[in-house]
């Protein structure tokens, strides 16, 4: 089973992501997920992540055999930001943890001069 992006219908003030899904042995089925556009903003998510966090929220619907309208919310906008936040300050506190080390000094193979022609 997959579900296809097939691209997104422009409403009022929503898109409306449109997807196939494409079962083996089953007939392709078609299903929207819409999104109010001013949630995008106010989690501070782009645009351009629309069509992944809508198949996520669709697959996920399908996973619990929800036959409604499907709709990203800004809950579901508000748990992405929140967790991506969570883990970019889990990476700049490892990087600061980590700090960077000193390998030391270049051997023969890794000298910037050792192929150089003078």
């Amino acid at each position: 089973m997959g579900l296809r992006y097939l691209g997104f219908d422009e409403l009022q003030s929503a898109r409306a992501y449109r997807f196939d899904l494409v079962a083996k042995g089953d007939e392709t089925r078609r299903f929207v997920v819409t999104v109010d556009l001013a949630l995008f903003s106010a989690h501070r998510v782009a645009i351009q992540e629309g069509p992944a966090l809508c198949a996520r929220k669709l697959a996920a619907d399908l996973e619990k055999h929800f036959e409604g309208e499907h709709e990203l919310t800004g809950e579901d906008l508000r748990a992405y930001a929140d967790a991506r936040a969570s883990e970019e300050a889990r990476r700049a506190e490892a990087r600061k943890a980590g700090g960077r080390r000193s390998k030391g000094p270049p051997t023969d193979s890794q000298s910037p001069w050792r192929n150089s022609r003078f």
